[in-house]
């Protein structure tokens, strides 16, 4: 396994080759954030990008998904993949907003949570992205690099790869290293073809090794 210096090591590297790194779906507000992170479950940040303008003009508050018909929802983001789901989850989502945090994005990962459609991973992106909370949100680009260059076993869990991470970043740098680990796994340790052999921590990458 990387060791914690040899992992800070890595992150390094990572900050200078996307130093700009951030979250890529467009908000103005940490409603819409919320909505778009929900939306974009097994879903590219491309394809959110692309409907939540529309979205957003046409149910600009919890109050307005609330009273929505579903259906109505449903064909407003029909185009995303698992469309009829996350359209329960988003009305279901809103009306707890109101119910229980008066219309209000709650601030904590535990309160987040407590949400429909709201797992562990969209409540790190949204507490760290929209209020500066300390967390590091794994997705499939932060899981395949942290396993390919074993700060984390093959076998490793999701909660395994966030705890891992965790202790071997200092907290002041979750929200940061989880920006850099997913640029650097999507344009760069692509899942398919990696760029191993113009990797600069290809000195590091016991995986990236044999691949060359």
């Amino acid at each position: 396994m990387l060791s914690k210096k040899k992992t800070l090591e890595a992150i390094e590297v990572m900050a200078k080759m996307f130093p700009d790194a951030e979250g890529e779906l467009i908000h103005n507000n940490p409603f819409e954030l919320l909505i778009a992170v929900i939306l974009s479950a097994q879903a590219t940040d491309v394809s959110v990008n692309k409907i939540t303008p529309a979205l957003f003009k046409k149910f600009p508050t919890p109050e307005a998904f609330a009273e929505a018909p579903l259906e109505e929802i449903e064909e407003s983001i029909r185009t995303i993949g698992l469309f009829r789901n996350k359209a329960k989850h988003i009305k279901g989502c809103c009306i707890m907003l109101i119910e229980e945090y008066q219309g209000e994005v709650p601030q904590t990962i535990k309160e987040l949570m407590t949400l429909p459609g709201v797992g562990r991973k969209t409540a790190n992106v949204v507490a760290g992205d929209a209020f500066g909370v300390p967390a590091i949100a794994v997705d499939t680009h932060v899981e395949r690099v942290s396993k390919r260059l074993r700060i984390v076993k093959k076998s490793a869990t999701v909660l395994e790869v966030e705890e891992a991470l965790m202790k071997k970043v200092p907290k002041e740098r979750w929200v940061e290293t989880h920006h850099r680990m997913i640029f650097f796994g999507r344009y760069h340790c692509l899942a398919r073809n990696p760029k191993c052999s113009e990797c600069p921590l290809l000195y590091l990458c016991a995986e990236g090794k044999t691949r060359i």
